[in-house]
């Protein structure tokens, strides 16, 4: 067993690619008039959002990289670097990010990292990039645990971890519509995950999936994206700036105050940091429940359908 295994950092070298769809994607929407739009100081935020979060990961990485080889070193498995251990780690490892991405929405703590990735109002393939620079703090690493303690080395476990994020990127986009139905039954697609970045009440906390959306399937969380439904991008409440450090704090400043306002009992201060996005202890507040509840009894028409079931 060896701690120095080496693989490549694969979003890095899918830089190249990265620049080449975007302005790809740009000159599309720019030709035929369709397929989405891009809005400068928007497209830059998401850019400088981006670099923001390879520094971070590069000052802080080594904190999750040497808690894996901690746990390396203390367990007795080693399946290995065959093309079906990386196979296998590949598909686990999305199965992971299933459940870190459900947390990153329905656990405060966690969406105060994550909320940065939704803040746009566009969506477009700069909109992937738009990522989150406090994501260490969340302590989501430990949900890799179980991976590695299963005998996956750390570098397998965050090759396919890059292998992850680079598909994730095609799907930040309007210019596709569909894909083939046997795709859209078993993978991530732009459509699935459009209505992931809906601000509806119908597409709330739904499509969690990284690159199988089997998870959302089996785990009741998928909503198709509805032709008579359009999904409108954003916050619930959206926060109208295009400064980089607003979009990346905004939410860790929202919740300290919540959590720091006087008269609240312990649990109530507990419940403000890991209660879902919208908890308030008085109920002058929207979770993502009570705002598919009052749409409900707005338009009860939609009782029954997708997202509302």
């Amino acid at each position: 067993m060896t701690d120095s295994l080496y693989f490549p950092d694969p979003t890095q070298l899918a830089v190249p690619f990265f620049i080449v769809a975007i302005l790809g994607e740009f000159l599309w929407i720019a030709i035929k008039g369709r397929g989405g739009r891009y809005e400068t100081r928007d497209a830059v935020t998401s850019l400088v959002m981006g670099a923001g979060s390879v520094a971070s990961g590069i000052l802080l990485g080594f904190l999750a990289y040497g808690f894996f080889l901690f746990l390396w070193r203390i367990t007795p498995l080693d399946l290995g670097t065959s093309v079906w251990v990386i196979l296998l780690c590949f598909v686990l490892d999305d199965l992971r990010y299933y459940w870190v991405h459900r947390f990153g929405h329905r656990v405060r703590w966690v969406w105060a990292s994550h909320v940065n990735h939704h803040s746009s109002q566009h969506y477009n393939l700069t909109t992937a990039l738009r990522q989150t620079w406090t994501g260490t703090f969340t302590l989501m690493m430990i949900l890799r645990a179980p991976l590695i303690l299963l005998g996956f080395h750390p570098a397998i476990v965050l090759f396919v971890g890059g292998l992850n994020l680079i598909y994730q990127f095609w799907i930040h986009t309007e210019a596709i519509n569909k894909m083939p139905r046997w795709f859209e039954a078993v993978m991530n697609t732009p459509s699935h995950h459009r209505a992931h970045h809906g601000r509806n009440a119908r597409y709330l906390d739904c499509n969690y999936a990284g690159v199988f959306i089997i998870w959302d399937k089996m785990f009741g969380t998928f909503v198709p994206e509805q032709d008579n439904d359009k999904v409108d991008y954003g916050l619930v409440h959206n926060i109208a700036t295009f400064n980089p450090l607003r979009v990346a704090f905004h939410e860790w400043i929202g919740l300290w105050k919540d959590v720091v306002q006087p008269g609240l009992t312990i649990r109530q201060r507990l419940a403000y940091a890991f209660a879902p996005p919208g908890y308030s202890h008085d109920g002058s507040r929207d979770t993502s429940e009570t705002i598919k509840a009052k749409h409900l009894a707005r338009t009860p028409s939609d009782a029954g359908t997708p997202g509302f079931r």
